[in-house]
């Protein structure tokens, strides 16, 4: 199916602020896109022209909203494996595909299909018993870290138990709750890192600048492009690592790998198939956007160079502070336009709520230092309407 103007139609499930980015890119490309959410109210509803409401586990939903798509997409990994392998035998394209997306599904999978690949991941375990538990703990000196196979994020379903008996204590519990468990080593790192590409179906890749990510109770707070302090050669590595996980899964979009940097090497953390906190950068940082890159290499169309357009650019979100300011968010974005002309301000339509990422702010610029310090002072205004270092009230 095309549009009115002969251009393609993409369909997106899930309706959160990596959809709501999506669309914008679409836009530009004059790509119709097409949306499945769970309410009017949510961050993408507020902006798509065809939405529809319904449940992304419900496979008659989702033929609804696909219907009449060229290419199909996500922004969230939580759909069924088994609805998306039948809406492509339907005639569907589908991208990220079910034998790519186990892998950002299903954490033990993830791990094991790496290892054999022989790229760095931690030691690991199944944790199918408490015994599975206290076996890992002696054979890591007790530096465990417990995860949940399935549904993690931001933090969530992660577990770092104190001692053996509570190692043992807490995979009883979450065993006795069906939560399914894996064990890896805790790794003592000196940084996180996010190394991202795009592929197409075609297998064309492009990957993106090495980025450092700083981390706020399991959630990504900053990302500054490229990571200071990177020779070139870890540089290198950790985008040719990114590749082969791509090309290895065979993944077709936006693929973020997550590191840990410890002593000078690198350990793969996460994968994310699709676009991705660390990515936000890239809207005002770089040639093509992730948004815009997915939506070109779902549609299996030429990839866009990845080439930033200023030496150091640094996003900052904007997560709930403990109040909501009195002061409206309308008031907050044109005091920052005014101090900060070179910030980027981009809002997800969501209501406060602590901790919650409600935005974020890009700054290019010459240096580190002034990429950084105008950012941070921009997302502190934008949280509490207040200046860093100024005083409340």
């Amino acid at each position: 199916m095309s549009n009115a103007y002969g251009m393609p139609v993409v369909a997106v499930i899930g309706d959160g602020q990596l959809a709501r980015m999506m669309q914008t890119e679409a836009i530009e490309l004059g790509v119709e896109t097409h949306l499945l959410a769970g309410s009017n109210e949510a961050s993408a509803a507020q902006v798509f022209g065809a939405v529809r409401l319904g449940d992304y586990t419900s496979l008659e939903d989702l033929r609804a909203a696909v219907e009449g798509a060229d290419a199909v997409t996500f922004d969230h990994e939580h759909v069924p494996n088994e609805h998306v392998q039948l809406l492509i035998d339907e005639g569907f394209r589908a991208e990220p595909r079910p034998e790519a997306l186990i892998y950002a599904q299903d954490k033990l999978k993830q791990r094991v299909r790496l290892a054999e690949a022989g790229l760095p991941v931690p030691e690991f375990a199944a944790i199918e018993s408490p015994a599975d538990a206290e076996g890992f703990w002696d054979e890591v000196d007790g530096q465990v870290c417990l995860k949940a196979t399935r549904g993690g994020y931001d933090g969530h379903g992660v577990w770092f138990p104190a001692s053996r008996s509570e190692c043992s204590e807490l995979a009883a519990d979450l065993l006795e709750k069906d939560v399914p468990l894996m064990a890896e080593r805790k790794v003592a790192f000196d940084r996180e890192l996010s190394a991202m590409v795009a592929r197409n179906r075609s297998g064309e890749v492009r990957a993106w600048p090495v980025v450092e990510s700083r981390q706020d109770g399991g959630i990504c707070r900053v990302a500054i492009a490229p990571a200071p302090r990177m020779p070139r050669a870890m540089s290198t590595e950790c985008q040719e690592l990114a590749v082969r996980v791509a090309e290895g899964l065979g993944v077709t979009g936006v693929l973020a790998v997550e590191l840990f940097e410890a002593d000078g090497e690198v350990f793969v953390n996460e994968l994310a198939m699709r676009p991705h906190n660390t990515g936000h950068w890239t809207q005002n940082g770089c040639v093509t956007s992730q948004f815009e890159q997915h939506v070109r290499a779902v549609l299996d169309w030429p990839l866009g160079a990845t080439t930033m357009t200023a030496p150091v650019t640094v996003m900052v979100n904007t997560l709930g502070g403990d109040e909501d300011p009195r002061m409206p968010m309308r008031e907050r974005v044109a005091a920052v336009m005014e101090k900060y002309p070179s910030a980027k301000v981009h809002l997800y339509g969501k209501d406060w709520r602590p901790g919650r990422k409600m935005g974020h702010v890009n700054v290019s610029a010459d240096n580190l230092e002034t990429a950084l310090a105008t950012a941070e002072d921009a997302a502190h205004y934008i949280i509490n309407a207040r200046w860093l270092g100024q005083e409340e009230g």
